[in-house]
């Protein structure tokens, strides 16, 4: 499928771009749009379902909005573990600040950190200003995003219950939930039945883990209602334990097909033999009296030409494999591109130890990863035993608790540059970030894609054997 985006960049959260990091749409992979020029994303999605979002990722323009949703459907004839509903409804709920998104990243370019948020929007509009239809007595699918910068999220419906069915592509057990913790970049389908007394209900949205609490509503609108909301919204759990619970509930559902007809549960993947661990430690520090955020002491610096470029060109300089450690180190914090080297097929367990006292969310491109454990405290060789080895929910984002750890195992079977991020938007842009090169020395469209015919070319990349030779573009 292609898609014209209006953006200087625009990343799909969640669309593995099989083969084809070139299309991945942040700036270790992709030159920028020119302003006021179109490009072309070519997109390949046959092996995926599910909900997922697209968002600007250069610079801190994610901070404007210029976000949306993402429905990939199961094909014809491949069953879905629930009956087609009513209606489908996408739901965008992200914290929101009145400042504009440059004024944003000056704050963070000066060396601080980002202020506390204005406020809560749901699809774009402040309280009460969303609004949803559904007919009495029937079923209805909302895909909740939260494209917000830095805060999670409590999402729940006034008198109505929610069916948890599917993350991030990947059918789950259906359980009951009366609220849900929506992390940072994560995407949840959940079922709601119109069930109850015909009127307006309260469709509640606040922050977690926050001293100070924001909240707003949107409207779940009876088509027959007279009545407008009434009451209280619904108020929110409160605390780490309740969602850390929550967190392990969620779990695969294994009879049900995927994108293709096997039932998800045929990949076993608690089975596979572990070639590589890696332990990715998240820190903050002054350097050079500026405000870094850092993973395993390393805080991350875009180079001058996207890594992907130069590593198909074989420009020097631009980045080194293994400027990142395995594990963390205890150093002080650095400035550096880093780039972690990682064999093609490599099936490789990634523990995330949050040493911090905010919670975290992580993303990897190009991929979905075995969620199979989280817990509070250090993690040990030994938490290895509390791991759920059988129907772990495959996903692409994850949260990491304070002082606390998450573990997933991933078979890299996708060759390319791929971003390995946080999701809070303020440490992502000041270094907490790095690139995971999955490579094999095979030349074969087997294992990667051609780079794309309409590739834009920048920094040290301009004129490398391209007929239309593209001008330096700056970040604004």
């Amino acid at each position: 499928m292609a898609t014209f985006i209006p953006s200087v960049f625009a990343n799909r959260n969640g669309i593995q771009q099989r083969r084809n990091s070139y299309e991945d749409g942040v700036y270790g992979t992709t030159c920028p749009i020119p302003p006021g020029k179109n490009f072309t994303y070519a997109l390949q999605v046959k092996d995926q379902i599910g909900s997922f979002f697209y968002f600007p990722s250069l610079a801190f323009h994610k901070a404007a909005g210029g976000f949306g949703g993402i429905r990939i459907l199961s094909r014809p004839l491949i069953p879905v573990p629930f009956p087609e509903p009513a209606g489908d409804f996408t739901v965008l709920i992200g914290d929101w600040y009145k400042t504009d998104h440059a004024r944003l990243k000056a704050i963070l370019d000066g060396g601080n950190r980002l202020p506390f948020p204005d406020g809560i929007l749901i699809n774009g509009r402040g309280p009460n200003a969303a609004s949803f239809t559904v007919d009495p007595g029937k079923t209805y699918r909302l895909r909740i995003s939260n494209v917000g910068l830095e805060n999670t999220l409590n999402f729940r419906i006034q008198g109505h219950v929610m069916k948890l069915v599917e993350v991030e592509g990947t059918h789950t057990l259906q359980t009951t939930l009366s609220s849900l913790d929506v992390h940072v970049g994560q995407s949840y389908s959940v079922l709601v039945t119109a069930d109850q007394p015909s009127r307006d209900y309260y469709m509640a949205v606040s922050t977690r883990f926050t001293t100070q609490v924001l909240n707003t509503a949107a409207v779940l609108h009876y088509s027959n209602s007279a009545n407008p909301v009434s009451g209280e919204p619904p108020s929110a759990p409160t605390t780490v334990d309740w969602s850390l619970n929550q967190a392990r509930s969620i779990r695969t559902n294994l009879t049900a097909s995927g994108p293709r007809p096997n039932p998800q549960g045929s990949y076993h993947y608690g089975l596979i033999n572990v070639t590589r661990t890696v332990r990715l430690a998240n820190s903050a520090a002054l350097v050079n009296g500026k405000q870094r955020y850092a993973v395993n002491s390393a805080s991350f610096v875009p180079s001058d030409t996207p890594l992907k470029l130069a590593d198909y060109f074989k420009i020097a300089g631009v980045f080194r494999v293994g400027s990142i450690a395995d594990n963390p180190t205890g150093a002080g914090v650095y400035l550096e591109t880093s780039v972690m080297g990682a064999d093609h097929r490599a099936f490789v367990e990634i523990v995330l130890e949050n040493r911090e006292s905010v919670l975290q969310s992580w993303h990897l491109d190009g991929y979905s990863f075995f969620v199979v454990g989280m817990d509070g405290g250090r993690w040990r060789a030994a938490s290895r035993k509390q791991y759920n080895l059988r129907d772990a929910v495959a996903r692409c984002t994850t949260q990491v608790y304070p002082k606390s750890w998450t573990a997933v195992y991933v078979a890299l079977d996708n060759v390319g540059m791929w971003n390995l991020r946080s999701q809070l938007w303020g440490r992502r842009y000041l270094g907490q970030q790095l690139y995971l090169r999955v490579y094999t020395p095979s030349h074969s469209v087997r294992d990667e894609y051609p780079i794309p015919k309409n590739v834009i070319l920048c920094g040290k990349a301009q004129g490398k054997g391209f007929a239309a030779s593209q001008s330096p573009i700056p970040i604004q």
